[in-house]
């Protein structure tokens, strides 16, 4: 089965979704670099304390995601232009605005 055709059509849709996605600020995208790399490091010597580094980072990420979400939220950004903007799906916007309103 030659799956090269569909295959190149899902790069070329993602392509597409990236290029429509807000981009990261550059410093923020190299810290988030390093930490990926940092933890990688981290998880092949000390799996526990890897495990806990990314534990706190998802309280952080969840805390400062709820944050950002309810402030677009108070904005009227809409869910289909957040989708758009985060390269994700409408339902998956839409939970991010619905969740921000409920913390």
């Amino acid at each position: 089965m030659d799956l090269s055709g569909p295959l190149a059509d899902w790069a070329a849709h993602l392509s597409v979704v990236r290029e429509a996605a807000v981009p990261l600020p550059e410093p923020l995208a190299a810290l988030l670099a390093a930490m990926a790399g940092q933890l990688t490091a981290t998880a092949a010597d000390t799996p526990l304390a890897a495990l806990r580094a990314a534990g706190v980072l998802e309280r952080i990420a969840a805390r400062v995601g709820r944050e950002a979400a309810g402030a677009l939220g108070d904005d009227g950004m809409s869910a289909d232009t957040l989708a758009t903007t985060l390269g994700t799906t409408h339902s998956r916007a839409l939970v991010l605005l619905l969740a921000a309103q409920d913390g």
